[in-house]
């Protein structure tokens, strides 16, 4: 998967592309959030909108599409402004997950798996054979004060 194609399939899906970056681990986009609710529903359509995890009436929803290279991965790392809604699109990624700042086991997870990551949860996503692409939807905790790419406390592991 070249940067090309990617950007290509994120625009024939009908999204603009408001922004992004390269990262030493691979890179993102983020999505006008005027249109989060059609990226739900083509990334996320098992998704319940009512649920206490995901609802269309938090303070704020971003989207977002990422692509692992790989071998790479993402520092350790939680958020206080956020929790994040993630969904497998393309090959498989590795996910640690754990409550504390002790790095949990990895698992495995494959095309339109759904990961949920709440607010403060520590957490890591790991590039594995090949490169991955991953929907995101940031869910913003506080409207007054929403998260950023600054929003990462990266713990040393």
């Amino acid at each position: 998967m070249n940067v090309g194609e990617i950007k290509e399939k994120i625009k024939s899906d009908g999204f603009n592309i408001v922004g992004g970056e390269i990262r030493v681990w691979g890179e993102f986009w983020y999505i006008d959030e005027s249109q989060v609710e059609k990226f739900a529903n083509t990334y996320f359509d098992n998704i319940n909108w009512n649920s206490d995890d995901f609802s269309p009436n938090s303070p704020r929803l971003t989207p977002k599409i990422l692509h692992i290279y790989p071998g790479k991965q993402l520092s350790w790392q939680y958020h206080f402004r956020r929790a994040e809604h993630w969904r497998v699109l393309k090959n498989e990624v590795g996910v640690i997950i754990s409550d504390t700042d002790e790095l949990g086991e990895m698992q495995t997870y494959y095309p339109d798996d759904y990961i949920f990551i709440k607010q403060g949860k520590r957490h890591r996503l790991l590039g594995l054979e090949t490169d991955c692409l991953l929907a995101e939807i940031w869910q913003h905790s506080d409207k007054n004060n929403p998260s950023d790419e600054f929003d990462i406390f990266r713990l040393n592991i």
